[in-house]
């Protein structure tokens, strides 16, 4: 009896089983129809970062480069570089970011920066500024593409651009004349060293200031000129004041950029040579000339003076060339100096200019051959109207 129980509850007991087998199915069939639906949704979901392909009909364009333009040039110490697109467009749902290279190269070989995932900006617009400054005197190509993690569209057209060293000038160094020499002439040749520079400058050139003073506000003269290999020379072209102990600096500059000035250097005009005073009824400097050519009293008066004239002694060689020829008789009378109503003069009168005669008749000779500045006596046919300004002739 006890035998058949034990049979009895063991197929009670397989039954139980197979029951219980079929129970626990049912109560999981749900969560397994929840699971396929849960997975079969998120390999539709297009936003789903466990999309890996291209989605099937995305298309998505190349972004616009903006900046830096195609061949712009950009000065090194303008730097960092920041880059600038126009966004891209996309049929997609997908949020979009870009990729930005520069290359040393057309085929972006050699690249110098490269960066992913950048997040567009606002406005329809995407900037980007690179970490580092490029390497300055030199060409540099930039593209960028648009991607949404599943789906990349393609890279724009390069653009090429140059980084280039800007031109900077250091001090000329004055050479002479320095350190307060007394010099022999009052149009004194001034020499410098070359400013040093960075960068590949225009046409370089040179402004020399003059002055009474250290601080330059008592201004001389100015002059401008263009620069010489390694050391540059230049000679005044006008006189300056005798006696006297003056300052001079010298500074570099072209089209784009404005050099600091020298250090300050200083030198001391001649001393001007008096000449003697005419004896009584004399009418110039020293004695009187009665040489017998127009040359010959020019020469004659003027050799009563070493040195450039300055304005003082002109005028007293004007009235001596004036009177001896007055005195002499030999060419007519009534020679005297010329009054100038404009311009540069030597007490009111041309410095190197006499006269005669009044009005359209009037009669004036350039006794100075001093183009270059020389003050050489001179004497040539006489210049008339109209090829004259007629001013007041004056008697010495």
């Amino acid at each position: 009896m006890k035998r058949r129980r034990l049979d009895a509850i063991g197929t009670a007991d397989g039954a139980g089983f197979s029951d219980m087998r079929k129970y626990v199915r049912l109560l999981l069939l749900p969560l397994i129809v929840s699971a396929a639906a849960c997975e079969v949704t998120k390999t539709e979901n297009p936003l789903s970062p466990s999309v890996a392909g291209p989605i099937p009909g995305v298309e998505i364009s190349a972004p616009k480069l903006l900046e830096p333009a195609s061949g712009a040039q950009i000065a090194g110490d303008k730097q960092p570089i920041t880059l600038l697109i126009e966004n891209s467009s996309s049929n997609g749902v997908r949020p979009l970011n870009y990729s930005f290279e520069v290359a040393g190269d057309s085929n972006f070989n050699n690249k110098v920066f490269a960066r992913e995932g950048v997040t567009p900006g606002e406005n329809g617009r995407t900037s980007l500024t690179l970490p580092n400054a490029l390497g300055t005197g030199r060409g540099y190509f930039w593209r960028a593409k648009a991607q949404d993690g599943a789906n990349a569209g393609p890279y724009s057209s390069m653009v090429a651009f140059n980084v280039f060293t800007p031109v900077s000038f250091d001090k000329p160094v004055p050479v002479s004349p320095v350190g307060g020499v007394k010099v022999t002439t009052y149009t004194p040749e001034f020499v410098f060293n070359n400013a040093p520079r960075t960068g590949v400058p225009g046409l370089i050139t040179y402004v020399i200031e003059v002055a009474s003073n250290s601080t330059f506000g008592g201004l001389l003269a100015a002059w401008q000129f263009t620069e010489q290999a390694n050391q540059t020379k230049f000679t005044a072209v006008s006189g300056l004041p005798a006696s006297s102990q003056l300052y001079w600096r010298v500074r570099a500059f072209e089209a784009t950029a404005l050099g600091p000035w020298s250090d300050t250097a200083t030198f001391i005009t001649p001393t001007p040579v008096v000449a003697p005073p005419p004896p009584t009824g004399g009418g110039g400097g020293g004695g009187a000339c009665t040489n017998t050519t127009q040359v010959g009293i020019v020469t004659c008066r003027r050799n009563q003076f070493s040195g450039h004239m300055d304005a003082g002694q002109s005028l007293v060689f004007l009235k001596g060339v004036a009177s001896d020829l007055n005195k002499a008789g030999t060419w007519g009378s009534g020679y005297g100096l010329l009054r100038k109503t404009s311009g540069a003069s030597c007490g009111g009168y041309s410095c190197d200019i006499i006269c005669r005669g009044a009005g359209t008749s009037q009669q004036q000779w350039d006794i100075l051959g001093d183009s270059d500045g020389a003050q050489t006596p001179n004497w040539g046919a006489p210049n008339g109207y109209p090829g004259i300004r007629v001013d007041s002739c004056d008697a010495p």
